[in-house]
């Protein structure tokens, strides 16, 4: 595969033959494509901030903010605009170049979206790229953050239609594709992704990529998170337990590869698990085509690699952000 084409008919055979590709074959193709579209060295530097922390209603099994589950964690009211502009200016000063807001919530409450807009307008004018995650939204909402200047509306579809069940039970995979929908219609880029390592088969990472390269336009970005277990959750405590297996390193950067290969357009986002990852496999993923990563020693509730670590990671391989290219 020498050409990267746009493609929203793939079908389950074909993802699981990439899949199943040599491992120096798929990583060869990946960086191929993703060089065509990408300065192979530049990575996006992203920070994230919890606006909205614990209570919420949704019992997705891998989140330690659900209100189903005891993980010792507190429920914290909305954080003031304030505030969360001097976060972003401390993200800003620390080398982020995109700012994203996540709120622990089902669904917004319409007397909080003026808050909310507010937090993205003053963002933007900072200079950075905004992306806010606060759960299912009206078309109403995803309008007013339209009007605000939202630039990515995060809302992941954390895994295969298949074993979607097996994660949460409080909303359908219909109800994250209808806000998808709603955020498209509105104007707003989508970021859609989800996590891996949570007791799916290769099966269901293939059906999982399938669903979000089918569907009407690629996501712009595309986070790819490692399950980080936490105790008190389902997901965690079966991996803490041993009732559940990590992840093989391998397939995860294959993941990342056939990401790559069927997004060839979007950034994809190396996300939660960084944490506990190798150099080796950090790099091995951004050579598969991840070109973002968090920064910050905290991602929401659960640990981050840490600035220092980044920075020494970034010197040893002569990686960049991607705001150093449009400033030279």
């Amino acid at each position: 595969m020498n050409e990267s084409v746009v493609r929203h008919d793939w079908d389950k055979a074909e993802v699981l033959a990439m899949f199943a590709r040599p491992f120096a074959d798929l990583m060869f193709d990946a960086q191929t494509v993703h060089r065509q579209h990408f300065d192979a060295n530049a990575v996006q530097k992203a920070q994230l901030l919890s606006i909205k922390t614990g209570g919420c209603a949704e019992n997705c099994g891998y989140c330690s903010q659900s209100a189903s589950f005891k993980t010792g964690l507190k429920a914290e009211k909305l954080m003031a605009v304030d505030a969360v502009i001097e976060a972003a200016r401390e993200a800003r000063a620390g080398g982020a170049e995109r700012f994203c807001m996540g709120a622990a919530w089902r669904e917004p409450k319409d007397r909080d979206m003026d808050a909310i807009c507010a937090m993205v307008r003053e963002v933007r004018a900072l200079g950075m790229e905004t992306c806010m995650t606060l759960g299912m939204l009206t078309d109403d909402q995803a309008g007013k953050l339209a009007e605000a200047g939202l630039d990515y509306y995060n809302h992941n579809l954390d895994t295969s239609p298949e074993y979607y069940e097996n994660v949460v039970s409080t909303r359908t995979y219909d109800d994250r594709l209808q806000t998808l929908e709603r955020v498209r219609k509105a104007g707003i880029n989508t970021c859609c992704g989800g996590i891996i390592g949570m007791g799916e088969t290769r099966d269901d990472r293939a059906g999982f990529l399938m669903a979000l390269a089918n569907l009407p336009e690629h996501p712009g970005s595309v986070p790819i998170n490692g399950l980080v277990p936490v105790s008190g959750t389902p997901l965690g405590d079966r991996l803490l337990s041993g009732d559940s297996v990590q992840i093989d390193a391998i397939e995860f950067v294959r993941t990342i590869a056939v990401a790559r290969l069927m997004m060839p357009q979007s950034v994809v986002r190396l996300s939660a698990g960084r944490e506990s990852m190798s150099e080796e496999l950090q790099a091995l993923c951004f050579l598969a085509g991840a070109n973002s990563i968090f920064l910050g020693e905290k991602l929401l509730t659960t640990p981050n690699a840490g600035d220092a670590r980044d920075e020494a990671l970034f010197e040893k391989l002569g990686v960049y952000g991607m705001s150093q290219i449009a400033a030279e």
